[in-house]
């Protein structure tokens, strides 16, 4: 099985030391050229570059979670989409600048499989196109009031394919804000 020589690889490629550095010269290793890099035989796990274009196993990868920060603007990048992903499963955080001062009480959203909308009074006030499909009945939504009059909105919702990585929440927002 070709994991097993993936994980050897990975341990054998943690375990290099970096190069030690040149006495006397101002440059730092990070300004080493590659020609003065130390070679490494791995003739002997059996690995050629056709295996190196192979995708990991599931096996390896379906206890990582994966997480990061998007913006909930277009023109104004203000990291307010908090995300956290795992294989069958998205958990999103949203701080949206264009909602300060509305009360969390009055927040609603409206998941598809492709898109959610944020509902402030029962108006569309934001809208999102979804970087992957999700099962829209698994959504749970809450608001709760943040820091200076900034309603947070959490949202949890299935993948519709476990396994598939959106690698994001947004694929890409609504003109003003609504699609």
């Amino acid at each position: 099985m070709l994991a097993a020589p993936l994980a050897s690889l990975a341990l054998g490629l943690t375990r290099l030391r970096a190069p030690s550095p040149v006495v006397g010269t101002p440059r730092s290793n990070a300004a080493m050229c590659a020609s003065e890099m130390p070679s490494v035989d791995v003739s002997d796990l059996g690995l050629t570059m056709d295996d190196l274009e192979e995708p990991l196993p599931p096996e390896l990868t379906q206890g990582i979670a994966t997480s990061g920060y998007e913006s909930t603007q277009r023109l104004v990048s203000d990291d307010g989409c908090v995300w956290a992903e795992s294989p069958e499963l998205l958990e999103v955080a949203l701080s949206i600048p264009g909602l300060r001062g509305q009360p969390a009480m009055a927040m609603a959203a409206e998941v598809t499989s492709t898109s959610m909308t944020v509902t402030a009074f029962g108006r569309d006030v934001w809208s999102c196109v979804l970087r992957g499909q999700c099962v829209p009945d698994s959504a749970e939504f809450s608001a709760e009031d943040g820091p200076g009059a900034l309603p947070v909105l959490r949202l949890s919702l299935a993948k519709a394919n476990p396994g598939e990585r959106w690698g994001g929440f947004i694929a890409s927002i609504g003109e003003d804000s609504i699609l």
